[in-house]
């Protein structure tokens, strides 16, 4: 809001502030942001500015969530791993038992099958036991390089680890040239001790705009005096 609207908004001429269109505020908004905006900016040239200084976009705050989260998640995955594993190692323990009453039974059938040849009984269960004999070496070995999958797959979740500790340092870094920088920039005097800005300075271009709490004041006293 410019001088010249605030003196016609005092004098009465405007008798409810709410009578102002919402097109005509958002045009003033719309141009109170234009201003706000540096010398070049634009859509296009935005990712070109650095970005506004909310939770969202503080650099050390993402990091130490990216670092928790991450650590959060690669704790969970090795458990699920670990658990996977356990469980390959139980099922490589039946599987040698299996193994184990398979090549008896084969070494029973074997002899039986010498000793009456004639009896097609013995030489069909040697045939079925054979062919079970080798079905299960065949899932004792899938079992066995399964585990070592799972070795290799907690061998290359250690580079994850690496990674964190890359990004605390950076975080470390970003940390120490904070407090260095507050540290050149620290005075001896208190900023509430401070004599004031000045809101204009001649050669200033648009000295008559009013700031935000210099009209909130004069609203303020105008309602006192009515």
């Amino acid at each position: 809001m410019t001088q010249e609207e605030l003196d016609t908004l005092m004098s009465g001429e405007i008798e409810d502030i709410d009578s102002v269109s919402d097109e005509e505020l958002d045009e003033s908004d719309q141009e109170e942001s234009d201003d706000e905006k540096p010398l070049g900016y634009s859509d296009e040239t935005a990712h070109h500015w650095p970005l506004p200084a909310t939770d969202e976009h503080k650099m050390v705050h993402q990091l130490d969530d990216v670092t928790k989260e991450s650590e959060e998640k690669a704790t969970e995955i090795f458990d699920i791993i670990e658990g996977i594993s356990t469980e390959l190692m139980e099922k490589e323990e039946n599987v040698n038992s299996v193994i184990e009453v398979l090549n008896s039974n084969i070494e029973l059938f074997t002899t039986l099958a010498a000793k009456f040849p004639d009896v097609e009984a013995f030489a069909t269960q040697l045939d079925k036991n054979t062919s079970a004999l080798n079905e299960a070496n065949e899932t004792l070995e899938m079992i066995q390089t399964s585990g070592d999958s799972i070795m290799s797959v907690m061998d290359i979740m250690q580079y994850q680890d690496i990674h964190r500790q890359k990004i605390e340092r950076v975080i470390n870094v970003m940390r120490a040239l904070s407090t260095y920088m507050n540290s050149l920039f620290e005075g001896k005097i208190d900023d509430d001790k401070r004599a004031s800005s000045a809101q204009h300075l001649p050669g200033d271009e648009n000295a008559d705009i009013a700031s935000t709490d210099d009209i909130e004041a004069l609203l303020a006293q105008f309602g006192n005096n009515g």
